[in-house]
């Protein structure tokens, strides 16, 4: 179902009169004057610039075809005006159609393009060792992508495995469009290859599980770290030195609501371990309520690709054929369901975020 034009423009309307009114209050001096609050409107004024300057666009071009119209249907124009409008008006309309389409996905992946962080957790699944050398492939392909995006990769947690490859990595990427252009890598992702451990050359089947968790610069919950977390102290153990045996550094946190727990244990100071878990318990309390929030929304329509959906199958990896599948593109009509997996691996992704982008851009136009 197409969105409704009526109120497609009533909410741009809206966001045209709280862009007016950012700039009037900027410009008050007891505004300006206040630091924390002129760097918040400031914030909130240039995200909306990048869906109100269009939209004004629009309207001018709107404008200048409706002008062109009421030209050629009112009998006492002038024949030379009615040329002139009559020549225009093919080109107006598509100019029109065109800056409002352009509007609708502004409008529609708007809140993604705010978020410049995103906590990356990859676990290895089914396949034992040779599911966490795909976990150590995963990492590889991400860091390459995102270090080709000039964004920042920092490891916060892993658990190498002696081949070579991970049981578990927690990562964090920050970087401007680091959530529109990664939120879809969340789900179960899958390889077909024959194990370095493999003898017989036989292609085996393995699995890694991806969550990719939207951090963004002001999560908005509200947590009291001493009645609604519990926090337990330990030693560390394993390798790493006098330090890690002897000292009680390790941490790990339940959340006691909702029963989410992280563990942390990379660093030897206790203090670093407990930020960085209080770091990714609240990214993974803000998904979890976000979650619930748009099902609660949306309980009757299908979810939007992207959605962390651990249980998903969401992508093949077929060495043998060199080819990377992404299952959710299936049945699109979209000859790019299928990559060059060498090139994926490398992290030459932005042709298959490209065709993941514009699939979920269609269904959020459409749940309009």
């Amino acid at each position: 179902m197409p969105p409704n034009p009526d109120s497609l423009i009533a909410k741009l309307n809206e966001l045209d009169r709280r862009f007016a009114d950012i700039n009037e209050r900027m410009n008050d001096p007891a505004v300006a004057s206040d630091g924390q609050k002129i760097v918040a409107l400031a914030k909130e004024h240039s995200s909306l610039a990048k869906i109100v300057n269009p939209y004004r666009e629009y309207r001018r071009l709107a404008r200048q075809r409706d002008e062109a119209q009421e030209i050629l249907d009112d009998p006492a124009s002038e024949a030379d005006l009615k040329e002139l409008a009559g020549a225009e008006i093919d080109d107006l309309r598509h100019q029109t159609d065109d800056a409002l389409d352009a509007v609708k996905g502004l409008l529609v992946m708007s809140d993604d393009l705010q978020i410049g962080s995103v906590i990356f957790e990859l676990r290895a699944g089914t396949g034992g060792d040779e599911a966490a050398l795909f976990v150590g492939d995963l990492l590889g392909m991400y860091r390459a992508y995102a270090e080709g995006k000039g964004w920042k990769i920092e490891i916060m947690s892993a658990s190498p495995t002696e081949l070579g490859g991970f049981r578990e990595v927690v990562f964090n990427v920050k970087g401007e469009g680091v959530w529109s252009r990664l939120g879809y890598e969340g789900g179960g992702h899958r390889v077909q290859r024959v194990p370095k451990t493999e003898s017989q050359g036989r292609i085996h089947t393995s699995a890694a599980t991806v969550a990719v968790l939207p951090e963004p610069e002001n999560i908005d919950i509200q947590v009291d770290w001493d009645k609604d977390v519990v926090e337990h102290v330990s030693r560390a153990g394993g390798p790493g030195g006098q330090n890690v045996n002897k000292v009680e550094s390790a941490i790990k946190l339940e959340h006691l609501e909702t029963g989410i727990t992280v563990s942390m244990r990379d660093e030897a100071s206790q203090h670093k371990n407990r930020a960085k878990a209080r770091q990714i318990l609240l990214a993974r309390l803000y998904e979890h309520f976000r979650t619930r929030q748009q099902s609660a929304e949306a309980a009757a329509r299908k979810a939007m690709i992207g959605s962390g959906d651990r249980s998903q199958r969401i992508r093949t990896y077929n060495y043998p054929q060199n080819r990377c599948t992404d299952h959710r593109l299936k049945g699109e009509g979209q000859e790019g369901a299928n990559f060059n997996l060498e090139r994926i691996l490398a992290g030459d992704m932005d042709s298959l975020i490209d065709a993941l982008v514009a699939n979920d851009k269609a269904q959020r136009l459409a749940n309009l």
